[in-house]
């Protein structure tokens, strides 16, 4: 687990994580790898202008919601496997830019593929 401090969002704690929508799609949502940010307490996980909190075990097939739409994701750390998703799930998961050597280099510990977008 890599952990940033970040110098342009107050000084809070990024991580590279997985994040993946459940709602209306089950285990073969929209999936990426990118950086979140968290909030001071934790419990609030801020992606790509969106904020992210824990379903507290209540949810159907995610672990946090959308604070804004409701909507469950399933938001946790990389796997050095890159068996992200779900087993009976499937589909790419795509990488953001600004973390595609990161990602390749700190957590699946090798060299980036042809098409280093996808994970």
């Amino acid at each position: 687990m890599v952990k940033h401090k970040a110098t342009n969002m107050e000084d809070k704690t990024t991580r590279l994580m997985y994040i993946e929508r459940k709602t209306g799609y089950g285990d073969n949502g929209p999936a990426r790898i990118g950086r979140v940010t968290f909030s001071n307490s934790g419990r609030t996980v801020y992606y790509k202008g969106s904020a992210y909190q824990s379903c507290k075990g209540q949810g159907i097939s995610g672990n946090y919601f959308d604070v804004e739409t409701g909507e469950e994701y399933w938001i946790s750390g990389p796997k050095k496997s890159g068996h992200d998703r779900h087993w009976a799930g499937g589909g790419a998961v795509e990488i953001d830019e600004d973390v595609i050597d990161e990602y390749w280099r700190d957590v699946r510990g090798c060299q980036p593929p042809k098409n280093p977008h996808i994970a």
